[in-house]
């Protein structure tokens, strides 16, 4: 019994994202609300995007081990993020945190206006599922 990633024919291929996870009825799934680049007293981190989006995905990652689950779980990410925000240096600061074996989780990503936390450029939040054995 495994989670299923699919990239079905006739939808662009990438080696970034899948368009279809398929989470077995026995799993347990695990949301993580949005995280933004904000130290443990909620103060953004940085002015820089590529810091911002580093500790927006470690907060994810502590948000996903309380509930014994990784970054290798998350079958889905939406990300938020700013519409003035270097998206290239963003997603450059966190690709090798988010790389896993096999195939990619699922992700959804939007240019916003504005992030409900004064000074954040992005927001990250998860959806994982792991198998318990």
């Amino acid at each position: 019994m495994e989670i299923a990633f699919m990239q079905p024919e006739g939808l662009v291929v990438s080696p970034a994202f899948s368009h279809v996870a398929v989470v077995p009825p026995e799993a347990t799934t695990i949301y993580v609300g949005g995280q933004n680049g904000v130290d443990s007293a909620g103060a953004v981190v940085s002015a820089d995007v590529a810091e911002q989006s580093l500790r927006a995905v470690e907060n994810a990652r502590v948000a996903l081990e309380t509930a014994g689950a990784g970054l290798e779980d998350v079958i889905s990410w939406t990300v938020l993020i700013h519409q003035d925000a270097d998206l290239r240096a963003a997603y450059g600061a966190v690709a090798s945190k988010l790389a896993r074996d096999g195939a990619p989780p699922l992700v959804t990503a939007a240019l916003v206006a504005g992030l409900g936390v004064p000074g954040a450029l992005i927001e990250v939040s998860a959806v994982a599922a792991i198998i318990r054995t």
